[in-house]
């Protein structure tokens, strides 16, 4: 008899976006003459840029023969990807990260769930509330937490909550009098429909942490960045910092790497991607850094370099990137390639900020997209979150990503995502107006 893993049952019946899919699929079938506008799930919507192209098909010819054709390629990445990455991403910010260091994969969601695999499944992990999901299910199927209660929360899990009061950005969690871990956000305002997060009952080993976030579209300061990993070296903890969209960022004072903050070396993992920088959601690649400063705690008590773990677990499980694929992540780094990929970002951020001032004179108060892609907005009317996402398909034939899907704190929130073309984005602006103002 084979038993399954029931952890997963924990588990909502279907993600967030199939359900989104879902109800889309049948209102087109009720209304098959509607025109639906898709600004729900971040999905780019430019073609790849020139550079890109040129590069992976001089590569697709590079494997097409015999004297120049790749089989399998190192696991962590070609040294041509990995020094473009530690050359633009890192050294140009000041910052020394190994080769070693580097993981290339073949995407930032699978890394971003398979890095739990290398702590205890008695460690405690925390995460911000809303959230996006990966974080949270991953731990679920694993195994490190209850059913989900009434709320939506798991317990096991440490959930620190963002809201209006700390702009969607949390701070560390308190170490309570009896050694415990306390949320450190404020409660949330009376006002607020959103539930406080219940008391911690162990110490945080491992938080997850998204800037620019998503989906609220918020930006960690330096300042908040310091208390975080000062946070986390006073209390021997691990930060999983999710830099995915950092490439969105246009203030050179924000940090776009958590190893721009003093000590982060000891006690942070970065995940970056090229999917949102490069256009790469349908051509899968990314990276994650493992500084080998940066150790856990075996069971003997002693200390472990986390390096050591994700390159076991990274080679047994993982044949490395399409070597097509890689060429074309290092062409994005060239001079052409960064102008082209900057411009479409420049494009995309021009979609957000049409998005903002459209919006805002209709009564939305409206959070983020100005150094990120997505617009996080609070509902109108006192709707819940998927009351939102149907009038707005009903009224407006538009769709975006109810928040109540990222955790209980973004009930009563909208995600709407800038990835799309300039014509899609003014008709939904035209719409969403006549709809609601």
């Amino acid at each position: 008899m084979a038993r399954i893993n029931e952890h997963y049952a924990k588990l909502p019946a279907s993600y967030l976006f199939p359900e989104i899919g879902r109800r889309v699929r049948a209102y087109s079938a009720a209304h098959p003459d509607a025109r639906v506008i898709r600004l729900g799930i971040g999905d780019v919507t430019e073609p790849l840029a020139p550079a890109i192209v040129d590069a992976m098909h001089a590569a697709v010819d590079e494997m097409g023969r015999r004297e120049t054709f790749h089989g399998y390629g190192p696991e962590q990445g070609y040294d041509f990807l990995v020094e473009a990455i530690r050359e633009h991403d890192y050294k140009a910010r000041g910052v020394d990260i190994a080769a070693d260091e580097i993981f290339v994969s073949d995407g930032s969601k699978c890394d971003s769930g398979n890095v739990q695999e290398i702590f205890a499944l008695a460690a405690r992990i925390a995460v911000t509330d809303p959230v996006y999901p990966v974080y949270v299910d991953s731990n679920v199927m694993a195994g490190r937490t209850g059913a989900a209660g009434v709320d939506g929360r798991y317990p096991g899990l440490t959930y620190l909550v963002g809201t209006e009061a700390n702009g969607f950005q949390p701070e560390p969690p308190i170490a309570s009098p009896l050694g415990r871990a306390d949320p450190g956000s404020p409660p949330p305002a009376a006002t607020d429909q959103r539930p406080a997060p219940p008391p911690s009952l162990e110490p945080v080993d491992v938080v997850y942490l998204c800037s620019p976030n998503n989906p609220t579209g918020t930006v960690a300061t330096r300042a908040q960045l310091e208390r975080w990993v000062a946070w986390a070296r006073a209390n021997d903890a691990i930060i999983l910092f999710d830099a995915a969209y950092e490439s969105y960022i246009s203030d050179p004072a924000l940090p776009r790497s958590i190893y721009e903050i003093d000590g982060a070396r000891s006690c942070a993992l970065e995940l970056r991607s090229f999917s949102k920088r490069a256009g790469f959601t349908g051509v899968r690649c990314a990276f994650m850094v493992v500084p080998k400063d940066v150790t856990g705690v075996g069971a003997e008590g002693k200390r472990v370099a986390l390096n050591a773990l994700w390159a076991r677990r990274h080679t047994t499980k993982f044949n490395g990137a399409s070597y097509v694929v890689q060429q074309g992540a290092a062409a994005a780094y060239s001079a052409a390639g960064l102008a082209q990929t900057n411009a479409q970002i420049a494009f995309y951020m021009e979609n957000a900020r049409l998005l903002r001032e459209g919006l805002g004179p209709l009564g939305f108060t409206i959070f983020g997209g100005v150094h990120a892609p997505y617009l996080w907005l609070r509902t109108r009317d006192n709707l819940t979150s998927w009351q939102f996402f149907d009038a707005l398909l009903d009224r407006a034939q538009v769709v975006g990503t109810p928040g109540s899907g990222f955790g209980p704190a973004g009930e009563g929130y909208f995600r709407l995502s800038a990835f799309n073309s300039r014509a899609n984005i003014e008709e939904a602006i035209a719409r969403i107006r006549n709809a609601f103002g």
